[in-house]
């Protein structure tokens, strides 16, 4: 299974392995990390000469175009009530990607989107099930992100990124609720808190993942949403979606 970057002239730029040999990390390692060699003699003690540069470190690191586009069958849930089913289609944003060069890394990009142009659909009648039924057209939360950036591994599809975003909970003209603040990581990989948790699935050859991530959301000044949702409680986000890379 491969994950693809996406060019101009199309071409897989990396792998997902499937397996490896149980010694593969072992030799990748002893060969990019320093050199150490010992000499001996009749008479003489032992000595190591040590090399600290290798031609990873020297290497001048990789920047890509990363896209990032939401997708349908998507959860969101809060306090003890069930998930909301969230059709989060059409949501999209654009960043950089800068590969992390050294003998520490091994296929680590980091991410950076632009919250400027990072558009994630609100909850709403269109978009939102609860218990089966569309929300109440008067209904609305938009979500207006601040923070989304974090570490991709290239090699095994691994994703970790921090998201931090502002939930503004309205009712029509009539009511509109301080925003709720939401930090977390939002991960292929599992996020548990102490109530609420969930497992993503990492990027495969087409770019496509499940992210979740476990968040505490904080009491804010609104009796009214505070005893609503019980708050400070948990909240958990599953966001299916597709991350794709390109070459200038």
């Amino acid at each position: 299974m491969g994950c693809q970057i996406h060019s101009s002239h199309p071409q897989i730029l990396f792998k997902i392995p499937i397996s490896k040999s149980p010694y593969s990390h072992i030799q990748t390692k002893f060969q990019s990390r320093t050199a150490i060699a010992l000499s001996s003699s009749y008479n003489q003690e032992p000595s190591i000469s040590i090399s600290t540069r290798t031609q990873e470190q020297d290497r001048k690191p990789d920047v890509y175009s990363v896209k990032f586009k939401t997708l349908g069958d998507c959860k969101l849930g809060i306090s003890r009530y069930p998930d909301f089913e969230y059709n989060a289609q059409g949501g999209e944003g654009s960043g950089i990607g800068k590969e992390m060069v050294g003998v520490d890394f091994n296929g680590e990009t980091s991410v950076d989107f632009d919250v400027k142009t990072l558009y994630i659909p609100s909850l709403s009648t269109a978009t939102t099930k609860f218990l089966g039924l569309p929300l109440p057209p008067f209904l609305k939360i938009e979500i207006v992100p601040e923070i989304f950036r974090g570490i991709i591994n290239l090699e095994s599809g691994k994703v970790d990124l921090k998201f931090k975003a502002r939930f503004w909970f309205s009712v029509g003209s009539i009511y509109k609720a301080p925003p709720l603040m939401v930090e977390t990581l939002l991960t292929s990989e599992e996020s548990k808190g102490t109530v609420r948790s969930g497992t993503g699935n990492r990027l495969d050859e087409h770019g496509r993942c499940k992210l979740v991530g476990v968040a505490t959301v904080e009491q804010i000044d609104d009796f009214l949403m505070n005893s609503f949702l019980d708050l400070p409680n948990e909240c958990l986000a599953i966001l299916n979606a597709t991350i794709t890379f390109s070459k200038d």
